[in-house]
């Protein structure tokens, strides 16, 4: 196995060393905001209920360790606190009286109900940002209502849009939109936090998971607004650009083609042997060429039928046509590229050895991003943080933890005698 040091960005200083970070999500969209945060060096404080952030109950286990949970929550610190408690909130106003940033993604209002809005987290803190993590944004008639990514996705037309045309909406089996909302938060938390830097005053950012699926309308809304036109699904096609699609080979694989413009679609006419594509008045240019795909697609089809996927690939990417074969996780983790990218790394675990995930984006040239340790078990920071941010002694923190204020697996409570480690 590679240094891995070097391979999770060395030891230069990170660009966000310095920041604090207090976290107060579930789930992804939270989690993944925050993640990219502290893998550019963000001192984050992840404060989790004592059964733990429901993320750690997603995808697979192995030796009773969340896989997920190992990788979403890495380079955080875990402390568990009970919010609901007036000594549990105490704490949480004390930390952020100390954090540049609070991230939260509890439904619009819960924040406030448990005494923790803006207003009180910072009151001790001018320059503090809060950055609100919901389904459709902190107000607006829907913003009480509950919203995971997919029901989002929903709202926003994108479902209306995935699949194919003859069969219900579908959807990508991944947190599309809970990882593009995390984009999305964590840039505002950037400007927000650049705006205090100059202001010496801090704001709210306000990320809804609707809204970031939204933008992804950005072609639909003025077609609409000026045609009427509501597209539809279109299977595995990308609208408005033809041939965009993917094509069985003679072997059985699957081949994507993109020749989205008039030079790369000469490319691939060349590559197939037909010259009298190039001058079919159907193909002269995008436009035409979208609005004839059928019969584009059919003439692309029938080619890569008579050869291999692996020959498909070799005679596309050597005229320069970007394809691709349709790779699942194993493919990706015999592909030497995601390796020399730095995007499959295998970093230590105390229970497992290692683990591999992916990698930090995006790539910075002089301070680049930094996997320090892979996702802590629930609570094992919790006397670390009390005592080293806000000055507790051990037994103060050992004194919380016997009143179920707090919580670490190993602390005893008044609810359980000794409690139960886990991760």
């Amino acid at each position: 196995m590679p240094d891995n040091s070097e391979i999770t960005g060395g030891n230069k200083a990170l660009p966000l060393s310095g920041y604090r970070v207090l976290e107060l999500c579930s789930t992804i969209a939270g989690p993944a905001c925050t993640r990219l945060l502290a893998d550019f060096g963000a001192e984050v404080i992840k404060i989790e209920p004592r059964e733990g952030d429901s993320v750690r109950s997603i995808g697979g286990l192995a030796d009773g360790v969340s896989l997920y949970g190992a990788a979403i929550l890495r380079n955080k610190e875990s402390i568990s606190v009970m919010l609901k408690s007036d000594e549990g909130r105490d704490l949480v106003l004390d930390l952020a009286a100390k954090s540049d940033i609070v991230v939260e993604n509890f439904r619009p209002g819960t924040l406030e109900r448990l005494g923790l809005g803006y207003e009180a987290l910072s009151a001790q803190n001018p320059k503090l940002v809060l950055v609100r993590i919901s389904g459709y944004g902190q107000d607006g008639p829907a913003s009480a209502k509950a919203g995971y990514g997919a029901i989002c996705e929903a709202f926003a037309g994108v479902r209306h849009m995935t699949g194919d045309p003859d069969r219900p909406p579908a959807r990508v089996a991944l947190a599309t939109t809970d990882y593009l909302t995390s984009v999305y938060a964590a840039f505002g938390a950037m400007m927000a936090l650049l705006n205090a830097e100059k202001t010496g005053t801090g704001q709210v950012v306000d990320a809804a998971l609707y809204e970031a699926s939204f933008s992804m309308m950005e072609s639909v809304v003025p077609t609409y607004d000026k045609t009427g036109e509501i597209p539809s699904r279109r299977g595995s096609r990308l609208p408005g650009t033809a041939p965009n699609n993917l094509y069985l080979t003679r072997d059985g694989g699957y081949v994507l083609i993109a020749a989205n413009n008039n030079a790369v679609f000469h490319r691939l006419a060349d590559v197939m042997q037909r010259q009298d594509l190039k001058e079919d008045p159907r193909f002269l240019n995008i436009r035409d060429r979208s609005a004839n795909d059928d019969a584009l697609d059919e003439e692309v089809a029938k080619w890569a039928l008579s050869v291999d996927s692996a020959d498909a690939i070799k005679l596309l990417e050597e005229a320069g046509v970007p394809t691709s074969k349709v790779n699942d996780v194993a493919d990706i983790f015999q592909d030497e590229h995601f390796r020399a990218r730095q995007m499959l790394v295998d970093v230590p675990h105390p229970d497992l050895g290692s683990l591999t995930v992916p990698g930090v984006v995006p790539k910075l040239s002089r301070t680049p991003g930094k996997i320090r340790h892979l996702g802590h078990k629930i609570g094992q920071d919790t006397s670390t943080v009390l005592t080293r941010v806000l000055g507790l002694s051990q037994e103060q923190v050992a004194d919380l933890a016997k009143r179920n204020i707090v919580f670490q697996p190993d602390m005893k409570s008044e609810a359980t005698g000794t409690q139960r480690e886990q991760v």
